[in-house]
């Protein structure tokens, strides 16, 4: 009974914030198969999307065996969407979930303390695309008035850095119609059959858009250039974040887990795409070997190479949600940024 409280108290409260970067050509759901069994704690871990180049850390870390070598078993489960993982983790279900950061901001304003303990990004790695059919009508945010804009679902991140891009460049909210068109396959049947004008989503299906030449780049934040330049700053997305009220009876346990993602985001940073690929499971790799190593290789730019949290990011998530999310506006003051992440593991973790 409590369980199932839980769990329906964390659907109520995550319902404005929906799904985070849903943009897998085909999110794999259920359980990763487990690694290497070693002798150590046992750690639950939801994914919003295992098979996600945004999220690609999580599984990467336990094909390189990063987690037997610290001394974890990881159990990585996944969802499609990163709101999925944050409710699984309120819930108690799993003890850290692998989704974009601005889930702690909004939980806090919720009277939740989560914290995120490994920053993988410091870039959203998000790509807002144009149809071909309209490349030579938009040209920027200012051309979104009266437009069928693309996101995964109304109210997800993809939907706030929308309407905030919009904003911007001087378009009201009101003034274009944010269409949820889901991820991946959805996504590029939307842009084909002009259901929408454009849209955001991310690696592998931008990759594949724009290899079948369906659309163009309008605004690319995959590099910590491209956030400066769309948000005003650097924007950290995908992370592994965690109760504080865990993170802080386990310590020894969260510090094995930063041992092993840091170790991996070292690794990402020595290694071609090519190389990176060829350790993830074969078939994430759905539009073909080169253009999965294209899609990694556009993205990688994203990541940071020690997981620490970017010094100005956490200020520029809260201006973007505070710009329309309900449960943020107004609340900026009385939002304690420092509670939302700590550095203290991934400045210890070895490897």
């Amino acid at each position: 009974m409590r369980r199932t409280a839980a769990a329906a108290l964390a659907a109520v409260l995550l319902l404005p914030l929906a799904a985070c970067a849903n943009d897998a050509a085909t999110s794999h759901n259920g359980a990763a198969p487990a690694g290497k069994k070693v002798d150590g704690p046992t750690v639950k871990i939801m994914v919003g999307g295992l098979d996600k180049v945004i999220y690609m850390p999580a599984m990467l870390t336990q094909r390189l065996g990063y987690f037997a070598d610290a001394g974890v078993n990881v159990e990585l489960l996944s969802e499609p969407a990163g709101v999925n993982a944050t409710t699984a983790l309120l819930a108690g279900d799993v003890q850290g979930a692998v989704g974009f950061y601005d889930h702690t901001i909004d939980l806090q304003a919720k009277g939740k303390i989560v914290e995120s303990v490994v920053q993988f990004s410091q870039a959203p790695g998000e790509v807002e695309v144009v149809s071909a059919k309209q490349a030579d009508a938009i040209k920027s945010g200012a051309d979104f008035k009266g437009r069928k804009l693309g996101v995964t679902s109304i109210g997800s991140s993809t939907d706030f850095l929308t309407k905030y891009l919009a904003v911007k460049n001087g378009v009201n909210v009101s003034e274009f119609s944010p269409i949820a068109v889901g991820a991946g396959q959805t996504f590029i049947a939307a842009l084909q059959q002009g259901s929408i004008d454009a849209g955001m989503t991310t690696d592998p299906t931008v990759a594949t858009i724009l290899s079948k030449q369906l659309g163009t780049v309008l605004y690319d934040m995959r590099t910590p250039e491209g956030s400066k330049a769309a948000l005003g700053g650097l924007y950290p997305s995908s992370s592994l974040y965690m109760n504080t009220a865990w993170v802080d009876g386990n310590k020894e346990t969260v510090q094995k887990l930063a041992n092993a993602f840091v170790k991996t985001l070292k690794w990402m940073n020595t290694h071609t795409p090519e190389e990176i690929a060829a350790q993830m499971p074969a078939d994430y790799a759905q539009g073909g070997a080169a253009e999965y190593a294209a899609a990694i290789k556009a993205t990688l730019p994203m990541f940071t190479t020690d997981g620490v949290m970017p010094a100005d990011g956490p200020k520029t998530v809260l201006s973007v949600l505070a710009a329309f999310h309900p449960d943020v506006q107004g609340k900026e003051a009385s939002i304690d940024l420092a509670k939302t992440y700590t550095t203290e593991f991934v400045s210890k973790a070895t490897g």
